[in-house]
């Protein structure tokens, strides 16, 4: 029977406010030149000396804050509701030598962590520039580091691969060997730069040794002083990132000092942080950076949000970061490479098995809805290369890359338009090759690359009217007109073991009208019978007319090669008496649960329902909530790691239907080593679309053309 505790367990799924958001990635160098007498920073001397060179694709080619001001109109109509800049911190303008040298446009090379770099403005400029958009009513983010700084030390030994732990341990001033990982949230005993590493740290300048603000970083025992990463194993989080200063971040005062460092600039203004290079990071960083950077940020700013850089395509391990790290969000990596694989004609199953992952990240502050999806980037490149290198061209490509930007506007989570895919932009790679400016270039190499939808060459690209361009803006007020598109819970309908048709649904709880969304990446027109909660459907994009379900529920669909209907249930869902039962099948009554344990309900009937999953140590009275799902499979991962091997746990889950109506069901089990490192029941029942074990593979570079591994 349901209890009054029952009452207070029956939540809606989260949402936060940043579902809402739509970003624009700006990289600032390469939107707009507003005011070309920053573009050298004042600095004296030829290229290699202030970094600008508008022919070199790996230098400064003036793109400023300013440039961002006189262009806000072009932004915000693509629907733009945020605007993420790349780093904005003064940077080295130069590293490396001879053909190896480049500048620090990119933003990732930071000197100096309380200035914005004069090439592209001031901390006034950057103040103004977020008034103008607040003023529209839309948010700044910044792009933010932690783990590292730019290459200002050297080693004395002249030699930079990896020395590991067990080779070479931490030894503190008198030579003593300690194992950093006993010190993490503690004071670390007193380091020497000539005895404590496995190389010794040195500046090539005097000017080096105190380049770095704050003052703290130029203290070279505040890094890891190991040699570069190899990307694998320990050196993942204690390497050098390809020869930059890799920060102690073990070590409390570097966890303090990047704490102070951006609780100022929140304080600033900044609505939120997308952070770089989260999983080369200690996960216990995390722990403490995220929630007291925000408990500082919310004290002015209630929106404030942050969603960090876990650049991997499992969504097991990219979770990993949301829940026990205590990141609000992450950017959808896996997301990422299964909306090329869609696009390409790949199975739709991808995608249902990717969604069917979600449950992952559901916890009691964060879902998979706050995640923020994205098709390319400054790293990998764009999606426009992506779907290139894999034959397509032309208005085909165009078809394609329109698509991708379908799943990502129409499925959960935010999505991320990276500056110049809605100009059409290719480019030949990632990296310097996906970094092309928006302003007449004069990079050999940009000018001569195929462009979508409109000519080649060095001109200016702001064509309000790009084909690219419109489409991003109609999917943006497709969605503001209909914001269960945006937020609703995400429902599986319908996959194809080939090319073919994609489809879900998306239900606002509390509105309870039903949308149908159903893609097809077949290169013909394709139809099928598509289940739904029944009723008459309304196309509102991809076509037109009415559509009435079956007495089962289904309707027939017919959807054009590469094209996207929605349609939109003209009545609310009917009402309910009483909630579909219930039972919570994993864990089994006295089963062992371990790690991330799966905590499973099965709902034998058909409706829009919510599940809130929640626990108790046996003999306790308060439930704790685990996290609420909103689609079959119900289940969450509880991380019962801090408790006791033996510990007796109670479990309940809480069903709420489309009326309110409440139904539940209890289990109990012991903590232990679980069977395969997990729950220690049966797998979830019940009549689901989904599977309810999904396996998605761990990297997808060689898919994305990127055979390294892109950090």
């Amino acid at each position: 029977p349901v209890t009054e505790a029952d009452e207070a367990l029956a939540l809606d799924s989260l949402r936060e406010d940043v579902t809402r958001e739509q970003f624009y990635f700006v990289m600032a160098d390469r939107f707009a030149n507003g005011d070309p007498t920053n573009d050298t920073a004042g600095i004296e001397g030829d290229r290699l000396a202030h970094g600008f060179d508008r022919t070199d694709k790996g230098f400064f080619h003036g793109g400023d804050l300013a440039g961002i001001m006189d262009r806000l109109d072009y932004i915000q109509g693509l629907g733009t509701t945020a605007i993420w800049l790349t780093p904005s911190f003064k940077n080295r303008p130069v590293q490396g030598s001879g053909e190896d040298a480049s500048a620090g446009y990119h933003g990732y090379w930071v000197t100096d962590f309380t200035q914005i770099d004069p090439h592209l403005g001031t901390n006034e400029e950057m103040g103004e520039l977020i008034d103008a958009a607040h003023a529209r009513g839309m948010k700044v983010y910044f792009d933010i580091i932690t783990n590292h700084t730019a290459d200002v030390i050297d080693y004395a030994e002249g030699k930079y691969g990896y020395v590991d732990k067990a080779s070479e341990p931490y030894r503190d001033a008198a030579g003593n060997a300690f194992d950093d990982r006993d010190y993490v949230g503690k004071p670390f005993p007193l380091l020497d730069p000539e005895t404590s590493f496995p190389y010794t740290p040195v500046f090539r300048s005097d000017e080096d040794a105190s380049l770095k603000v704050p003052e703290w970083l130029n203290d070279p025992t505040m890094y890891h002083n190991r040699g570069d990463s190899t990307w694998a194993g320990e050196s993942n989080t204690y390497g050098d990132f390809i020869g930059l200063d890799d920060l102690f971040t073990e070590r409390e005062e570097v966890v303090e000092g990047m704490i102070e460092i951006y609780s100022a600039w929140a304080d600033f203004g900044i609505d939120g942080f997308r952070i770089d290079t989260v999983k080369h990071v200690n996960l216990e960083f995390w722990q403490e950076f995220s929630p007291r950077v925000l408990e500082a940020a919310r004290e002015n700013n209630s929106d404030f949000f942050m969603f960090g850089e876990v650049f991997d395509g499992n969504p097991e391990y990219v979770s990993t970061f949301t829940t026990e790290g205590r990141l609000q969000s992450a950017l959808d990596f896996p997301f990422q490479g299964r909306a090329i694989e869609y696009a390409a004609g790949n199975p739709t199953t991808f995608v249902r098995d990717l969604f069917a992952a979600d449950d992952h990240y559901t916890d009691h502050d964060s879902n998979a809805y706050q995640l923020a999806t994205f098709t390319g980037n400054h790293d990998m490149g764009r999606a426009a290369m992506m779907l290139a290198n894999q034959g397509f061209t032309g208005d085909e490509l165009q078809a394609r890359v329109e698509l991708a930007n379908e799943l990502m506007f129409l499925t959960r989570g935010h999505p991320v338009v990276y500056y110049g895919d809605e100009q059409g932009l290719v480019g030949a790679g990632g990296d310097k090759d996906a970094r092309q400016s928006l302003f007449a270039t004069q990079v050999a190499q940009y000018a001569g690359e195929p462009v979508i939808g409109g000519p080649t060459g060095a001109r200016d690209r702001y064509d309000t009217g790009h084909p690219l361009y419109r489409q991003i803006a109609d999917l943006a007020g497709l969605r503001d007109d209909h914001p269960a598109l945006v937020d609703g819970a995400q429902l599986h309908r319908y996959a194809s073991n080939e090319a073919g048709l994609y489809a879900f649904s998306r239900i606002a709880a509390g509105e309870n009208v039903e949308y149908v969304v159903v893609g097809n990446n077949a290169a013909e027109s394709m139809r099928a019978s598509i289940p739904t909660f029944g009723g008459e459907f309304t196309t509102i994009h991809g076509g037109s007319g009415t559509r009435s379900a079956d007495a089962s529920g289904r309707v027939d669909v017919e959807v054009p090669a590469l094209g996207t209907l929605v349609l939109r249930a003209a009545a609310p869902l009917p009402g309910r008496t009483d909630a579909p039962s219930v039972s919570l099948v994993s864990p089994q009554a006295g089963g062992v649960v371990g790690g991330r344990a799966e905590i499973a309900a099965s709902v034998p009937e058909q409706d829009f329902v919510q599940a809130t999953f929640a626990w108790r140590p046996t003999g306790t009275q308060e439930w704790r909530v685990i996290g609420t799902d909103d689609n079959a499979p119900y289940r969450v991962f509880h991380d019962v790691d801090d408790l006791a091997d033996g510990t007796l746990v109670e479990y309940r889950v809480v069903l709420k239907d489309s009326s309110g109506n409440l139904s539940a069901s209890s289990s109990y089990a012991i903590v232990g080593e679980a069977p395969g490192g997990g729950g220690g029941g049966v797998d979830p029942v019940g009549p689901v679309e989904q599977p309810d074990a999904v396996s998605v593979p761990g990297s997808h570079n060689t898919a994305m053309g990127c055979e390294g591994d892109w950090q």
